[in-house]
């Protein structure tokens, strides 16, 4: 008789929230940001149905935004501003990828500044954004 090993299987949750960051994609959507028109006219497919990177894991995108800049930064805040108002699927709430980001900023001893905040409250009707809930 032998005695094997068991291993767990990872379980659907875990898998959902591992997501491997495209910076070809990031770096299209903050092209999009800093453009002046509609997301939707600018996105691709592949882009459009991207919408769980608004939801991933405040730590995911912690991690992920020690690759980019502080005006990279402001730029990625604004289009996640922008598609939870513009696009379909996109909302997020407490969730969203802009508190984590606002975070980094925050960590970086580069906070939003005051007209930055503005501009989040006049594009969005997220009540989290930026700093998540108090």
């Amino acid at each position: 008789m032998s005695v094997g090993a068991w291993e767990p299987q990872v379980s659907g949750q875990q898998e959902e929230n591992h997501w491997e960051f495209d910076r070809d994609q990031l770096q299209r959507l903050i092209s999009v940001a800093v453009s002046d028109n509609s997301l939707s006219d600018k996105l691709n497919e592949e882009d459009l149905r991207a919408s769980q990177l608004i939801r991933l894991p405040a730590q995911q995108w912690l991690e992920e935004s020690q690759h980019w800049n502080n005006e990279q930064l402001w730029q990625l805040i604004r289009f996640f501003t922008l598609a939870e108002m513009e696009l379909t699927g996109w909302d997020a709430g407490a969730e969203s990828a802009v508190i984590p980001l606002a975070k980094e900023l925050r960590n970086r001893k580069a906070p939003l500044q005051k007209e930055q905040l503005l501009w989040i409250r006049q594009h969005s009707n997220n009540r989290y954004l930026p700093y998540g809930p108090l």
